[in-house]
């Protein structure tokens, strides 16, 4: 498969498996009143700033916005891409615990473990230890079962980004064991040298031209009708 191939491969991946996917939940799942567990408290302060008086839109808002705008499509983000790694064979699922794939690193032309995370602040300082004894872990169950394996192929790859925006936990885990980010991460995956930049771009475009059916507010007005419903509220 050549670069240009596997770059229209991948985002039409991105559509279809994270953005469409991600609408198909919003307004499934996330417009519905029983997929929240409700803080009555914060909820009316949220609606007071959100619409400037306790109503079914403002509670709605207050439990849409974050779910749809955060947690729901970051926290599928890092699955699908690693499954997407697998599906289209640049990695196969690990074999090992605690790593999320192997592949063959197309620069040095080692096998690689791999555990791969979103951005270059998505861990916190109470991660670094438990992954760096994770890592420590692997290693000493490598000598025991006598595998080729030194400290540089096991990595933590980091999916976007730039090595001067790693936070501080990353880089002290880098001082054992590699973090390679971004444009380094992605092509030691595919061989491309430039397949990050390239990427990024066709996935810009790509988003620019996504026809989003109004879906966000969809969902929203949705929620807002069975709050309005329900009573967990007295909106007199």
């Amino acid at each position: 498969m050549n670069e240009n191939e596997l770059l229209q491969i991948i985002t039409e991946y991105f559509k279809e498996k994270i953005f469409e996917n991600h609408k198909i939940n919003a307004l499934k799942t996330h417009s519905k009143l029983k997929s929240y567990k409700i803080n009555p408290i914060i909820v009316k302060y949220l609606s007071k700033i959100l619409e400037d008086n306790f109503t079914p839109l403002g509670i709605a808002k207050a439990l849409y916005y974050p779910r749809i705008l955060g947690t729901s499509i970051n926290t599928s983000f890092g699955t699908r891409i690693q499954n997407m790694f697998v599906e289209l064979n640049l990695a196969n699922g690990s074999l090992i615990k605690g790593m999320d794939i192997e592949f063959i690193d197309k620069v040095d032309n080692r096998k690689k473990w791999c555990q791969l995370k979103s951005g270059p602040n998505t861990i916190n300082s109470e991660d670094v230890n438990p992954l760096l004894k994770k890592f420590t872990t692997v290693t000493n169950l490598a000598r025991t079962n006598s595998l080729n394996m030194n400290n540089s192929d096991l990595i933590l790859g980091v999916l976007y980004g730039e090595e001067s925006q790693l936070s501080q936990h990353y880089k002290k885990i880098d001082t054992q064991f590699p973090v390679i980010i971004g444009k380094e991460f992605w092509y030691r995956i595919t061989g491309f040298d430039n397949f990050y930049d390239k990427l990024v771009s066709n996935l810009d475009l790509m988003i620019l031209n996504l026809d989003t059916e109004d879906f966000f507010k969809q969902g929203y007005i949705a929620l807002s009708r069975e709050i309005e419903a329900s009573n967990l509220f007295d909106f007199k």
